[in-house]
């Protein structure tokens, strides 16, 4: 009889990896899911979708490439990597800065939440649908977002706090995309986290000094998953031209422009965890921005002017609007209302500004795939 698996980052299936994280549940913590319930706009969700639209994809105009990567997938490199080992350095939860402590749960509640929200959607389709193409892909995809998961819940655990993924699955808000949406919004989701994954990753490897937590000693394999699911994404995007041309390049400017917005705001809020790891966060956002830019010229035929002098300085317009609804919001009453009302308006204007930034257009190359290089 084989042994049982005993950690998630040796399942094979992601079924086998959620069971194992189900049997953990009393440890879970009541602060880490309820943080991880909110839905605001800048916080991960939960995402459906129109599973027969995905089922009914033909991958034959990406055969060669599709067998690929999912012989790559398949043989699994990173099997039995998302758990701690002797690399594993201990942690001083009680003696680290309370801002920074307070910062950094609120990046792995968020990291542990977006993770599973991908774990979620790809499990949802692989149990629907009856495409094998599709139904493989997504059972693999699936089974590493429950690692990764899993992993930033066990390092939760050693300061005390679990998020309980299964009461998330049944609990938390869905909000329904229509497939090319869930393309555009999930690949750019995988491709900027291979490209802050791996940003921060050769940061702390050519200043370890700033490594304060070991979980970074990790990010190398777990960004190259990250790149591994956006090559899936952008191949299924170019199963069919339409989605990446004429009407559509607006969507994907909207996405584009959604996703960095969102992301410079949110890494705004944490300025005690940056100045940790030593980074500025301008400096960072750029990186990032740039490093995803060049990946995203495989299959879209734009990317964001971010060189744009009106790029930076209304990005920071939008961060100052953020501060003030949350600030209204904390405040209350009739007059927070109304504080938070004209903050939201400034954020929108902010973002109509970014949009209406010409993009810049270029030819997307016959061939798709990618290799990780930064």
């Amino acid at each position: 009889m084989n042994a049982p698996v005993k950690h998630s980052a040796d399942a094979a299936t992601v079924e086998e990896g959620l069971a194992i994280q189900e049997e953990q549940a009393r440890f879970d913590d009541d602060f880490a899911t309820e943080t991880a319930m909110s839905n605001t706009l800048l916080t991960p969700r939960f995402y459906t979708t129109d599973f027969d639209e995905l089922d009914a994809i033909d991958v034959s105009p990406v055969r060669e490439d599709w067998d690929k990567l999912i012989a790559q997938m398949v043989s699994d490199p990173n099997k039995g990597h998302f758990k701690k080992n002797e690399d594993w350095d201990h942690v001083d939860w009680d003696g680290m800065d309370p801002a920074l402590k307070k910062e950094f749960i609120d990046f792995l509640i968020s990291s542990c939440t977006a993770e599973f929200s991908g774990c979620v959607l790809y499990k949802e389709m692989k149990r629907r649908g009856n495409n094998d193409d599709i139904v493989q892909l997504f059972q693999l995809m699936a089974r590493d977002e429950a690692r990764h998961a899993g992993f930033i819940n066990d390092a939760l655990r050693e300061a005390g706090l679990r998020v309980n993924l299964g009461f998330l699955t049944q609990s938390k808000k869905y909000t329904y995309f229509r497939p090319k949406f869930i393309y555009y919004a999930t690949y750019l989701s995988e491709k900027i986290g291979y490209a802050r994954y791996i940003t921060i990753f050769r940061h702390l490897e050519a200043n370890p000094e700033h490594r304060f937590h070991p979980i970074f000693k990790w990010f190398e394999e777990w960004c190259n998953d990250e790149f591994s699911h956006g090559e899936a994404f952008a191949l299924l995007m170019k199963t069919d031209p339409r989605l990446t041309s004429g009407k559509n390049v607006f969507w994907i400017k909207f996405f584009l422009t959604a996703v960095y917005a969102t992301m410079y705001v949110r890494d705004h809020q944490r300025p005690a965890f940056h100045k940790a790891l030593g980074v500025d966060p301008d400096w960072y956002a750029h990186e990032v921005f740039t490093k995803t830019s060049e990946l995203t010229k495989q299959i879209f035929p734009i990317t964001l002017n971010i060189d744009h002098p009106r790029w930076q300085r209304t990005l920071e317009a939008l961060h100052r609007a953020n501060v003030q609804i949350a600030r209204a919001k904390t405040r209350g009453g009739l007059g927070g209302k109304l504080s938070q009302m004209a903050g939201s308006a400034r954020a929108a204007w902010c973002f109509a500004s970014l949009y209406t930034i010409p993009a810049k257009k270029h030819r997307v190359p016959a061939s798709t795939r990618l290799e990780p290089v930064y």
